[in-house]
C-alpha cells in the first residue's frame, strides 16, 4: 500500500495527483513537438476543472502559468504565453506597515477621538454642549458592542471628560440613551410595570 505521504509533494492540489503525473510524462517526453501537444491536452483538462469561470483568454493564460508551476518550469514547449517569473512568486512580499496610534480605549475606535479633538474648537457652546451629548451615546454604543450586559452612564461621562481632556462635559440633567434601546432590545415587562406603578402613584 502507498500512503500519501510517499508520494511526491503536490504542487497544486486542486488539479489532483493524476494531472501531475502527465505533467511529469510531458516533460520526459523528448519530443518537442508531442511535448507541446500533451501541455495543451493537459491545459484542456484543467480548463474542465474551472467550469464556473467562463473560458477566456485570461483563464488559458491563469491555466498556462499553473502547468509551468506544476512542472517546475522544466516544461519546454511552444506555449501561448511565457512563463511566470520563478522569483515573482517565491518572492515574499514586502511587510505593510501599520500606523502605531496611542488609543486610551481600544474599543471607542480612533475616529471618535479625532472627532472629539475636532469639536473642542467649536465656539458656539450650546452646539458644542449638543454634540458632546451624540458622542456620549456614541460611546455609549461602542461600548455595549464591546461589553453587551451593560453599561453605567457615569463611566460614559467620565470616559467622555478623560478623552476630550476635560474639554467636553455634559450637564447634570443630560441623559444618556438607554441600553435597552441602544440595543434594539424590547423593553422588559417590570421596567413597564414599574412605570405604570410610579404613575399610580402620583395620580
Amino acid at each position: 500500500m502507498e500512503y500519501n505521504t510517499q508520494r511526491n509533494h503536490l504542487i497544486i492540489p486542486e488539479y489532483g495527483r493524476n494531472l501531475q503525473k502527465i505533467v511529469q510524462v510531458a516533460i520526459k517526453t523528448e519530443d518537442r513537438n508531442k511535448r507541446t501537444q500533451i501541455a495543451y491536452f493537459i491545459v484542456d483538462i484543467m480548463a474542465q476543472l474551472h467550469t464556473q469561470a467562463k473560458d477566456s483568454p485570461e483563464l488559458r493564460h491563469k491555466l498556462w502559468d499553473h502547468l509551468h508551476i506544476i512542472a517546475d518550469f522544466k516544461l519546454d514547449v511552444e506555449s501561448p504565453f511565457p512563463p511566470p517569473d520563478r522569483e515573482v512568486l517565491t518572492k515574499n512580499p514586502n511587510r505593510l506597515s501599520y500606523p502605531k496610534r496611542d488609543m486610551r480605549y481600544s474599543y471607542y475606535g480612533k475616529n471618535i477621538e479625532i472627532i472629539i479633538n475636532k469639536i473642542i474648537d467649536e465656539k458656539d457652546e450650546e452646539h458644542k454642549a449638543e454634540i458632546a451629548l451624540n458622542i456620549a451615546n456614541n460611546l455609549k454604543k461602542a461600548y455595549l458592542m464591546w461589553n453587551r450586559d451593560s453599561v453605567d452612564d457615569n463611566l460614559i461621562k467620565r470616559h467622555l471628560n478623560d478623552l476630550s481632556q476635560g474639554h467636553l462635559t455634559l450637564k447634570e440633567d443630560d441623559q444618556l440613551i438607554s441600553t435597552y434601546e441602544l440595543l434594539g432590545k424590547p423593553v422588559k415587562k417590570k421596567v413597564i410595570q414599574k412605570k405604570k406603578s410610579s404613575n399610580r402613584r402620583k395620580n
